[in-house]
């Protein structure tokens, strides 16, 4: 267990500059606090005692401002720079050496059952305020900006920006951003629903 720690330690110290001591990132750090905790709530959690491991949750909610459900997968060397606002939901699964910086969401759409949200690979990086919503992959050593929203999959070694993100960057070679079609899910669906309304009207005109 010490060695678990000293790793995560090390891995902080090694990504974030601001670090000056074990001591200082052991005590004060609550991105390593949210895991330490985290890691109780899901043994915990998968030797079913649920309402512990969720009161252990909520109780790193309320001391580090994030909030990790006890059945999310979290691999090694995790690190979650300054972390308010950081939620990662119950069938996200994330991989080693991943980095998530403050107000990052690993959420769900609303509109899957079962696996509902997110596969981060290892090495990823998720900048500022990014939202990763839905059950699909982000692959290994992709990095995804500050403030995009992440809707699809992406492959391996990509840099993804933008609302809805779009993957600009592959294996270190740039892709052409297409800024006039970027496709707005907004007014997809509003086009669904005239689509629907004028499906009706004739249906109604007809039955009249």
């Amino acid at each position: 267990m010490f060695d678990r720690l000293r790793e995560d330690v090390q891995s902080v110290r090694d990504r974030d500059p601001a670090a000056r001591s074990f001591l200082e990132i052991l005590f004060l750090y609550p991105g390593l606090r949210a895991i330490r905790m985290h890691r109780r709530a899901y043994w915990c959690y998968h030797h079913k005692l649920f309402f512990l491991a969720r009161w252990i949750s909520q109780r790193a909610v309320r001391k580090t401002g994030i909030e990790i459900h006890p059945a999310a997968t979290i691999g090694r060397r995790f690190f979650i720079d300054h972390g308010t606002g950081v939620v990662i939901g119950e069938t996200a699964i994330i991989g080693d050496d991943v980095t998530l910086y403050q107000g990052v969401t690993l959420g769900g759409t609303g509109k899957d059952v079962g696996k509902r949200h997110p596969t981060i690979g290892n090495g990823v990086m998720i900048g500022a305020g990014a939202k990763v919503l839905g059950p699909f992959t982000v692959g290994d050593g992709s990095q995804i900006a500050a403030g995009a929203v992440v809707l699809s999959e992406i492959p391996p070694n990509c840099t993804a920006v933008g609302v809805p993100a779009q993957v600009i960057k592959e294996n270190g070679q740039r892709i052409p951003l297409d800024q006039i079609h970027i496709p707005n899910p907004v007014q997809q669906h509003f086009d669904a629903l005239d689509a629907r309304i004028r499906e009706l009207e004739e249906k109604l005109n007809n039955v009249q």
